[in-house]
């Protein structure tokens, strides 16, 4: 009997060690979202906006892992307005920074020479809030395309060929920039070009990308960050 114990013993000390080791380190992630209105999400709900639903996504496909988000972004803001409003404070300790910023610079004909100046001075910032301190776990995505909503049809054909030819200027500079200094951009400016065709992709502001185009953001976004993450 004594011999049947001690077996038994072992066993359930042998089970518990190997469910100790199938169990996985719960990871703590936080991500920080800088930007303008298409990162608060103007014209759709609080939880809308890719941010959130980017987090939202994490969560279903790693359920065992916690995700916290912050966002520093309002609509109107250009470069020169974010810089403004990134408390100094803020801690470095972030595991992602995403950066999409610079149409209100374009809307409001600013200086593009301020854009390429503070687009980096931006990047620096963003580097600097992250726990690596590294361009690694930064992720700049591309300034989507107001041309295409019902919102510019007002304004004339050429008028509509010179916002998207500036907005193209502005991705083209962020897009060399970063895969110099080998950042990640996501390009999702052509999901906002289709507009007008997908009345389902524009806000019903008629200005703003939609809760489905933010979904179409996210899946362009989510196995960049997941590789940050997870490899």
């Amino acid at each position: 009997m004594r011999y049947f114990f001690l077996i038994l013993i072992l066993i359930t000390s042998c089970n518990t060690g190997s469910e100790v080791l199938e169990n996985p380190e719960v990871l703590n992630v936080k991500i920080l979202s800088l930007g303008d209105s298409y990162t608060i999400g103007e014209g759709v709900c609080e939880n809308c906006n890719y941010p959130n639903q980017l987090i939202d996504t994490l969560k279903t496909l790693n359920p065992n892992d916690n995700f916290n988000l912050d966002i520093i972004a309002q609509t109107g803001w250009s470069t020169t307005a974010l810089i403004n409003n990134i408390n100094n404070d803020l801690p470095a300790n972030y595991d992602i920074v995403t950066l999409l910023i610079g149409v209100n610079n374009q809307f409001w004909n600013l200086s593009f020479e301020t854009y390429e100046n503070e687009f980096i001075d931006l990047l620096n910032i963003s580097r600097s809030k992250t726990n690596s301190g590294s361009f690694e776990d930064v992720v700049v995505i591309s300034i989507p395309d107001y041309a295409y909503t019902p919102y510019s049809q007002s304004f004339s054909q050429g008028l509509r060929d010179e916002i998207s030819s500036e907005i193209d200027m502005y991705n083209n500079f962020a897009q060399n920039y970063c895969y110099q200094n080998e950042i990640s951009f996501v390009y999702i400016t052509d999901i906002t070009r289709l507009g007008l065709e997908n009345p389902e992709l524009v806000s019903n502001d008629n200005l703003h990308p939609s809760e489905s185009a933010y979904t179409l953001f996210v899946e362009r976004i989510l196995p960049i960050i997941e590789q940050k993450i997870y490899n």
